[in-house]
């Protein structure tokens, strides 16, 4: 088995809501997110790859689009944006449409950072 990551960052602003008025995340506040896309395969293609890291752009570009430099419980209204419900998303909907991924090739995890100290990973 073979697991490529690639990790992209992003400015963003969240609340979360349903927590107690004292509680800091509910209210908006920001953070430098990380969110690393895994991708695993049984067999390599071409001259060695899971999947060509260049092939991951649509993700960078939905990111950069969609993510960065906004408020995270606009841009995604379904969505709580925790961190856990962040990577559920990314790995189950977002990759699937903007990666056109070869036969064998799966989303191995999805994790998401908001802190250096803290993230949450999805897996399938």
């Amino acid at each position: 088995m073979h697991t490529v990551a690639k990790t992209f960052l992003f400015e963003a602003a969240h609340y979360l809501p349903g927590l107690a008025e004292d509680h800091p995340c509910s209210r908006t506040h920001g953070h430098s997110y990380q969110l690393t896309v895994a991708l695993t395969a049984d067999t390599l293609a071409g001259p060695g790859f899971v999947l060509d890291f260049r092939d991951m752009a649509p993700i960078k570009k939905w990111v950069d689009e969609t993510l960065d430099h906004q408020l995270l419980n606009h841009q995604l209204p379904t969505v709580i944006p925790t961190s856990e419900n962040l990577a559920e998303h990314v790995g189950r909907w977002v990759v699937p449409s903007l990666l056109e991924l070869p036969t064998g090739v799966t989303v191995a995890s999805v994790a998401v950072s908001e802190t250096a100290k803290s993230s949450a990973v999805w897996t399938p």
